[in-house]
Formats: C-alpha cells, structure tokens, sequence
C-alpha cells in the first residue's frame, strides 16, 4: 500500500487526478457540458509529463543516498519512469491527432483571442521552468521566490478554469463565452492554488535560504507566513465566498459542502508550524486541491 501511495505522490499521477477533477468541477460550476473523454486523458496525460520532466531532465548521482525521498525514489525507479514518460508521450501524441482529426473544422474556426487563451498557459508553464534541463537553466519564473506560487497559480488556473470551456467550445462548436462568474473563478482558483504552493515553499525554507531565493517563507519568517498570509487570506477567500454565494440564494448545504476546501485550508496551514514529512505535503497539501474538486462537484451535481 505504502508503495502504491508513493506511485501516485512521486511519480505524478496525483496531479493529473487532480487536473482532472478540477476541469470536471469548473465545467460544472459555469454551467457549461463536460468535455470528451479524450479531453480528459490529455489532461491527465499533459500534467503528468510535464511534472515529472523536472525530475528526470538531470542526471541525479547519488540520489539514492539522498537525504530527499522523492530524489531517491526517482534515482531507484527512473527506468519506470522513463518508461511511462514514453508511454504517456505516445499517449498524447495519438490522443491530441485523434482529437485534432475529429475537430479540425470547428478549431479553423477559433478567433485570435481563443489562440492567445491556447497559448499564454503553456508558455508561462515553459518559462517557469526556463528550459528543457530544468536545473541547468540560468533564467527562470521559478527562482522568483514571490512570484513562483502565483505563476503556478496562473498556469492551473487556467488549465482547470479556461482550458475545459475553451476545448469545449471547440468540441461543441459553440461560442466561446465569459462573465463575471468565469473571472471570478479563474481568481479563485489562481488564489486557493497559490496558497497551496506558499504552503509547499515551507518543506523547502532551509534549501531556498541557502540558495537566497525570496519565497514568502525566507522573506517573513514562517510564523508571519502562516499567520499573516494564509490564514487571513483563507479566511477572507471564505468570506468571499459565503458572501458571493448567499446573495446569489446558493443552497445552505452547497454552501456548507463547498466551505470544507477554506476551512481545510485554514487547519492545514495552522498545522504547518511543526515539520512534516514530503508524503505530507504532496498527500495533504496537494490533496486540498482534489478535495476542492469533490466538494465542487458534488455541491453541482447533488444539491439542487
């Protein structure tokens, strides 16, 4: 079990769970119809390439004595996951010709506006990592220590955000449409996921003080980081929240339902005080975002 757990964490696939559950839950809350499940498997399949990229760019000696676990796990396993690299490349590849081929009247179609929507989340994911050898890069977003969370903010943002109802229309053949109600979500989700990764920079403070990289945490100190940053910040995204859906008449129990991600939110960052352990941080950290999605998605689909 403890290694089926360290499958899904390390090699990646949790995230292209949770890119998948988080598309599923923003077609949902703007009201818009579910994608393809070719859709889908490219999400899944795009997410995990491009997280495990970073790990297995660089050559890693010695990694298997490594006092970071994750390195060590990719050092034992990496003919694994060169293997499903190639595996869920070809993947892709085969899934995108597919779903390119069924399509390709409606995307002659797409304005320029669409093209630069398709194109600014992919680019921005590029520079954060600034080139294909990811540790040898001299110029990238991800040694902006105050910038990096907002950036990767931004990126799933508009992955799980825009991307479903963009593909969507294109799938569809229907217009491509926005309101306040899609604004307001995209920031939502650029902040919850930006609090997620100031959370995340915390497991790195040493390393990233040693290094002189400005995260949140080296600026301020990870007492005023939890205090002053994310819980007020998680307290106020709750009270936006509650706010925005009462003056829309939201059912009391979709509500409820949907307050769990803040109010974890909030626990879990009071929580980050005390060292824990990388399985903690990519198991209930980034679990914050697949619980987001759950709450969402049954809060749409079961409560009327």
């Amino acid at each position: 079990m403890n290694g089926l757990v360290r499958l899904l964490l390390f090699g990646n696939y949790f995230y292209g769970i949770c890119a998948v559950g988080l598309s599923i839950e923003a077609s949902l809350q703007q009201h818009t119809p579910l994608n393809s499940i070719a859709y889908y498997l490219l999400v899944f399949a795009a997410t995990v390439l491009y997280y495990t990229h970073a790990y297995i760019a660089e050559p890693a000696p010695g990694a298997a004595h490594s006092a970071n676990k994750r390195s060590a796990w990719y050092f034992r396993n990496r003919q694994f996951v060169t293997r499903s690299q190639v595996l869920l490349t070809a993947a892709f590849i085969v899934l995108s010709v597919y779903w390119i081929n069924i399509h390709w009247q409606n995307i002659l179609h797409t304005n320029p506006l669409h093209w630069m929507l398709l194109i600014v989340f992919p680019a921005v994911a590029a520079l954060y990592y600034g080139s294909a050898a990811p540790a040898s890069s001299t110029y990238n977003l991800r040694n902006k220590g105050w910038l990096k969370p907002f950036v990767i903010g931004f990126v799933w943002a508009g992955a799980v955000t825009v991307y479903p109802l963009l593909f969507g229309s294109i799938e569809d053949n229907r217009p491509y449409l926005t309101d306040y109600v899609n604004i307001l979500l995209f920031i939502k989700n650029v902040m919850y996921i930006s609090m997620l990764c100031i959370m995340f920079d915390i497991k790195d403070y040493a390393a990233d003080h040693n290094r002189l990289l400005k995260t949140f945490v080296v600026r301020v100190g990870l007492r005023k980081t939890i205090f002053y940053i994310l819980i007020p910040l998680s307290i106020i995204g709750l009270g936006t929240f509650i706010l925005y859906a009462t003056l829309h008449h939201f059912p009391l129990l979709r509500i409820l339902i949907n307050a769990i991600p803040f109010i974890l939110l909030i626990i879990v960052a009071y929580s980050m005080h005390r060292r824990k352990s990388i399985l903690y941080y990519l198991a209930i950290i980034d679990g914050l975002m697949l619980v987001k999605a759950i709450c969402g998605i049954i809060g749409m689909t079961l409560i009327k």
